[in-house]
């Protein structure tokens, strides 16, 4: 439990960052993941940093507990696939990038969802 309340304290303040951003600034964030799509290279960066944080949560939360923590489990089990799919196939990532991108609810739906597992993760992190 210990560990989960620490990632929860972790990773939740970073959900809320980035979701208020892209509710508040969504014309900033779109611009910035434009940009951030169009570079193979950063995309290939990014998946390394991401499968990287996704397989230290893996390894060291990897907890299937009917309850809040699976989140954490979940989340760590997708930032290493994703990170791995940037890695092995970036031009499919940026296919799919520019999908979300060309509908203009993706970053909104993109940015409730965060906003609700930092949500989660800060109450379950610190006030609970």
């Amino acid at each position: 439990m210990q560990t989960s309340v620490f990632l929860a304290k972790l990773i939740g303040p970073l959900l809320l960052a980035g979701a208020v951003g892209m509710l508040t600034n969504a014309a900033v964030h779109r611009a910035l993941a434009e940009e951030f799509v169009a570079s193979r290279a950063l995309l290939y960066l990014s998946g390394l940093l991401t499968m990287t944080a996704g397989v230290a949560i893996v390894l060291t939360h990897n907890v299937w507990t009917p309850d809040w923590r699976v989140a954490i489990t979940i989340l760590g089990w997708l930032a290493a696939i994703g990170g791995a799919v940037r890695i092995v196939r970036p031009q499919q990532t940026q296919a799919m990038a520019r999908w979300v991108l060309a509908r203009p609810a993706g970053l909104t739906v993109g940015a409730v969802i965060w906003l609700a597992l930092g949500l989660l993760f800060c109450f379950f992190g610190y006030f609970r």
